[in-house]
């Protein structure tokens, strides 16, 4: 993907301080490959901080229609994952290998990359971030059958 090709899109990336150092390598990485990039923090990665805080403005970002697919990043992935799928319309998943990377958006639609610092060394980061925005979803009748009844879920068990 270079600058001016149809699949440049915008992204929002977030990170609490364990996540810092390595979303300021993925920001610089995906602004490279052309796409813009809506920073929501961390600003360092010493002043404390709570993950959920960021998943939600990953997650307002999306609903906000500020960006097309997000990116989290904390110490493990688990708790920005758990958080951002409190929001509705938000499908965030933690991957650690290509395939989830790129299998999230092309079956299940996901909308939100997420990443563990702790886990995952930087340049297979990249490789994550750059097989999930290369990713379509299939819109095959199976995978959109299986995330309408997500949807149906996620609007049974909505608080009101």
């Amino acid at each position: 993907m270079d600058g001016g090709t149809e699949t440049d899109m915008k992204l929002v990336m977030g990170a609490d301080h364990a996540g810092f150092e390595l979303k300021q390598n993925l920001v610089a990485y995906v602004r490279d490959l052309g796409h813009e990039v809506l920073d929501v923090g961390a600003r360092n990665a010493t002043e404390p901080d709570d993950y959920p805080d960021f998943a939600e403005a990953v997650g307002n970002a999306l609903r906000n229609h500020q960006a097309e697919r997000g990116i989290l990043v904390c110490g493990s992935g688990v708790g920005v994952s758990v958080a951002a799928n409190k929001i509705p319309g938000i499908r965030a998943a933690v991957c650690h290998d290509t395939y989830s990377a790129h299998q999230g958006v092309e079956h299940d639609d996901m909308n939100v990359l997420v990443i563990g610092s702790r886990i995952v060394a930087s340049e297979l980061a990249r490789e994550l971030v750059k097989n999930f925005l290369a990713a379509k979803f299939s819109g095959e009748e199976r995978h959109r059958r299986r995330l309408e009844k997500v949807k149906a879920l996620e609007s049974r068990y909505a608080r009101g």
